[in-house]
């Protein structure tokens, strides 16, 4: 089942299991069950710490318990974990096994305060690579929390339970039998959802925080970037952002990153936390900026403020707030989203297996979305707005090749229609001939470029008719110490190594402000 490069790295990290584990199958006759066993058998023998029996006592077949021997500590997986799961398999047994859980000790006393029985269900797709981030904080959650039980279903084999639950987008979750939420979610934002008073909380400790030299918002490259090069400056920095990771958490692989021949983004969203957390950053998760309230003079505080109804003040602020998928703006398109209406063919795709879908664009994201899916669904229509595709003709070949692919240009989209619950069909226009047409299939996967994460700084900083923030050559924006980094700016090819670069270069335009107009706050 494994290769021997696995089964050394595997046998290498049951070393750090401390207590005794149990793995307890329920198995038919299939071939998934098959694999499942021989996962299973060869991981017991890689320690004397972990051991496996068959208990066919589960009605999802083929699935297996991770159970911590004597207690009530453990977690499921209906299915097998492989592809991007198979990390969700190994931190499972180490924590179950003893290993400490990753996590601030305030979060984890909250999570272990949290009180009922917390039944977890988890629907994902091992092509899914915004799924484990979901899996493993519920996992951690209930290794530190007994009351809380959890499985992850690969919903590609247990197609039934999809359907019925009517699961057309992955990681969705299932609490006590109800949907709790759909996407990727972390530990905090979780813990954030069971225990209400966790944001008043939050904005209590950060209103009573001191003024910081500079204010990252944004917690992708170019805000990970620019914490960084602040606090080797020894400025006192902080970082408040949504998500750690931005879109590149979004992004499946990349294959352009310098010195890097191919990695994947939740990966190397990961590396820029670890390394942010490296420096003397205040990082404040889970937080979304609703207002900036520039310097009324010069070396002045820039005040910004969060939906929690907090505000910090800062002597300079770097905007790194990136960009997200670009909606249609179509009737039905809201209504659908996560009911057949998605934005990623990776995670989604297999939930739409033998299936007809269209996918919304011609550019590279668009086409390549199409050639992908192809491989799974039972039909593809691409739709591009414009009268030719804009991908790359090695791309354009590829997917002309593919006999379940059709391609329609000068194709407006009016709206996608539905029966209530689901999508079950796309109306569009013929921009050559004026002509309305509907197509019947189960799927939309839209893929139309990116829109600026900036609604929130209008009148603020100047902006373009894009919503671009404007910046010069420093990252330097209309406002008195605030500067701007990556995909959210002007700055020409949104690319990870670009947003980089321009981080570090509104890190160091901010520190040179700071020299100019007044003394930092920390030496």
């Amino acid at each position: 089942m494994l290769d021997a490069s696995t089964t050394a790295q595997l046998k290498t990290y049951l070393e750090k299991v401390t207590m005794p584990i149990e793995l307890v199958a329920s198995l038919d006759d299939g071939p998934k069950s098959v694999e499942l066993a021989a996962l299973l058998t060869e991981t017991a023998a890689l320690s004397d710490k972990v051991s496996y029996r068959r208990a066919d006592d589960d009605p999802r077949r083929p699935s297996f318990r991770i159970e911590r021997v004597g207690t009530d500590v453990g977690v499921q997986f209906a299915g097998i974990p492989m592809g991007h799961e198979f990390s969700s398999y190994v931190l499972a047994l180490l924590q179950v096994g003893g290993h400490p859980v990753k996590v601030s000790d305030e979060l984890a006393e909250t999570i272990k305060s949290l009180n009922g029985d917390l039944k977890f269900e988890t629907y994902i797709s091992l092509s899914c690579q915004n799924c484990p981030d979901v899996v493993q904080a519920l996992n951690a959650m209930s290794v530190l929390n007994p009351r809380i039980t959890v499985s992850t279903i690969d919903g590609a084999l247990f197609q039934d339970e999809v359907e019925q639950r009517k699961v057309l987008a992955v990681p969705t979750v299932f609490l006590n039998g109800e949907l709790f939420d759909s996407g990727r979610m972390s530990m905090e934002q979780i813990v954030g959802k069971l225990d209400t008073g966790a944001a008043a909380r939050d904005a209590e400790k950060m209103n009573g925080k001191d003024p910081f030299d500079v204010l990252v918002i944004g917690g992708g490259p170019g805000g990970a970037t620019a914490a960084i090069y602040a606090a080797r400056k020894g400025l006192r920095t902080g970082l408040a952002a949504e998500r750690f990771g931005g879109q590149v958490l979004d992004t499946m692989a990349i294959e352009n990153f310098i010195s890097v021949p191919h990695t994947e983004g939740p990966k190397l969203a990961a590396a820029l936390e670890q390394h942010v957390r490296e420096y003397d950053v205040d990082i404040m998760p889970t937080q979304e900026a609703t207002e900036l309230v520039p310097a009324t003079e010069v070396g002045g505080l820039t005040e910004v403020k969060f939906r929690n109804g907090s505000s910090l003040t800062s002597r300079t602020v770097v905007l790194a707030t990136g960009a997200r998928w670009r909606n249609m703006n179509v009737p039905g398109e809201q209504e659908y989203r996560n009911k057949g209406v998605t934005f990623c063919p990776h995670c989604d795709g297999p939930l739409f297996k033998g299936k007809r879908v269209a996918v919304i664009g011609g550019g590279n994201s668009g086409v390549e979305a199409a050639i992908d899916l192809a491989g799974v669904v039972g039909h593809v229509t691409l739709l591009e707005f414009d009268d030719h595709l804009r991908a790359d003709a090695v791309l354009q070949r590829k997917l002309h090749s593919l006999p379940n692919v059709d391609v329609i240009v000068s194709a407006a989209t009016t709206e996608v229609v539905g029966d209530g619950a689901k999508v079950t069909g796309l109306r569009y226009r013929d921009r050559d001939t004026d002509e309305l047409h509907e197509l019947g299939l189960e799927g939309v996967f839209v893929q139309i470029g990116l829109l600026p994460n900036t609604e929130w700084l209008k009148g603020a900083v100047e902006l373009t008719g894009r919503g671009e923030i404007i910046v010069n050559a420093g990252g330097a924006t209309s406002a008195s110490g605030v500067f701007a980094a990556g995909d959210c700016t002007t700055t020409p090819f949104k690319q990870i190594v670009i947003s980089l670069g321009a981080g570090a270069t509104a890190s160091l335009s901010a520190f040179d402000h700071l020299i100019r107009t007044s003394a930092p706050t920390a030496g």
